[in-house]
């Protein structure tokens, strides 16, 4: 690894900021090659992504694919299709008192964009939000997680054989260079991981007035009442819990399910585990491993601390990395599982007596990032839709939502600060830049002075 200090980084940014001064990232067609380029690297080292993802998280073929590769195609493919429309002026309307003038709205560019991708969703969460700065006419400077190291010498490779550094770079490393790169002076900072680092991230940005997106976490919940198809529900629940070995921050972290069905619904939780690893799911190759020996025992740590609790699984495997896909009861918020995100394989069910009890809750918690409600009733649904603040989610399915370009991704309050994804990434990566065009045409004089007599007109206009 190359090192890197703060002389690098002034360099780094001195020749990133020519480039963009000198107009190279401002056309479309430029942008649109870029994205081209983009996707055929992808091509060159999807094996290599794909060997990288299994060594560092052990992900399988498929997941590895539908997850993080095919995620980041399909991206690429709508942002080229759609982005000569989307960065079109928008033309908007002018009031009479200004006329005759015409009023528009340019997109532009911020400039150098640092982008932070986290260990969870290595590829998919750095080079998703890369695709909405290129798009936006951005250099950018990438920083993939140093937990995932296979993948990230892999992105190092990817990038610098397709783009000049003065135009995207790679920057490895650990704590210190990232906080290096936080307190630089770029023009846009997006940032991917914990609430803890968000706010860390967010007070070096403000130093230096950056603009930032947070898409950070928290304890996203999944309600299940008596109308749910009960078999489908767990089905769905126990696949978006356990992907990638629950390390998802948009993984239902804990169940909220009705008390009259509740052991009906564990059965049927168990009976997918079942169906979905086996008996022995150390030997499946459709379900992941922790990432680090530090997440590892910070989860093994909590299935100690609520072993009494636990209704199916629990067993370990230090050696391999691997935890069991594991149920637990929490009998209240003190549960060692129930104290924060879990972000792994470990999956507490709480029971509800009445809606109105769900919701206070949620609602005494963190606003989530993810929710997700399983109910027949749309009464059920539009109580829990309008009163529990969320990022996102899904009625009667999990995670799922993210797959769709045309819904923004994002937090809010505690679970993150802006959305992208489609359309929303290339306004994420854009300054909305407001002009109004006065004719030399005409011009009645109304607003200049003396405003003697002006004002019983002004305030007609007005009001």
């Amino acid at each position: 690894m190359e090192p890197f200090d703060s002389k690098c980084l002034n360099d780094l940014l001195k020749i990133q900021k020519d480039f963009y001064r000198h107009g190279h990232t401002h056309s479309i067609s430029f942008r649109l090659k870029q994205l081209v380029k983009l996707r055929a690297a992808l091509h060159c080292y999807e094996e290599a992504i794909k060997e990288a993802l299994y060594k560092d998280l052990g992900k399988g073929e498929f997941e590895a694919y539908v997850t993080e590769i095919g995620f980041v195609y399909h991206s690429i493919g709508y942002m080229i299709k759609n982005l000569r429309k989307w960065a079109k002026p928008q033309a908007v309307r002018t009031p009479l008192h200004l006329q005759p003038s015409k009023s528009y709205i340019l997109k532009e560019p911020y400039g150098t964009v640092l982008i932070i991708g986290p260990f969870n969703y290595p590829f998919q969460l750095l080079i998703e939000p890369l695709i909405g700065a290129i798009a936006g006419g951005n250099c950018v400077i990438l920083k993939p997680s140093e937990h995932t190291p296979h993948l990230s010498a892999v992105i190092g490779k990817l990038i610098g054989e397709t783009f000049h550094k003065s135009y995207i770079r790679v920057i490895q490393g650990g704590k210190e260079e990232t906080s290096l790169l936080i307190h630089a002076p770029v023009d846009y900072i997006f940032f991917t991981g914990s609430p803890m680092v968000g706010k860390i991230v967010m007070e070096a940005a403000a130093k230096n007035l950056v603009p930032v997106t947070l898409e950070l976490g928290g304890k996203s919940p999944a309600i299940v009442d008596r109308t749910a198809n009960l078999t489908l529900a767990a089905k769905r629940i126990i696949w978006g819990k356990f992907l990638n070995a629950g390390q998802t921050c948009i993984a239902p972290d804990y169940v909220l399910v009705e008390e009259g069905i509740r052991d009906a619904f564990i059965k049927e939780m168990k009976a997918a585990l079942f169906e979905f690893f086996g008996t022995s799911p150390v030997r499946s190759k459709d379900f992941g491993r922790i990432v680090n020996q530090g997440q590892f025992d910070r989860l093994v740590t909590i299935l100690k601390k609520d072993h009494s609790h636990i209704l199916h699984g629990g067993h370990y495997k230090k050696e391999l990395l691997f935890i069991e896909p594991t149920l637990t009861e929490a009998v209240s918020w003190d549960n060692a599982a129930m104290e924060e995100e879990l972000f792994g394989p470990i999956l507490p069910i709480m029971t509800y007596k009445s809606l109105d009890q769900a919701i206070l809750m949620i609602q005494e918690h963190e606003k989530p990032l993810a929710l997700y409600l399983f109910t027949r009733s749309k009464r059920v649904e539009r109580n829990v839709l309008t009163k529990v603040s969320f990022g996102g989610g899904c009625v009667n399915d999990t995670i799922s939502h993210v797959a769709n370009h045309h819904l923004p991704f994002g937090g809010v309050g505690n679970s993150g600060i802006g959305a992208y994804h489609g359309k929303y990434s290339f306004d994420l990566f854009t300054h909305a830049k407001g002009i109004m065009k006065k004719s030399f045409c005409l011009e009645t004089g109304l607003t200049f002075p003396p405003y003697k007599n002006k004002l019983n007109l002004i305030q007609k206009i007005l009001k």
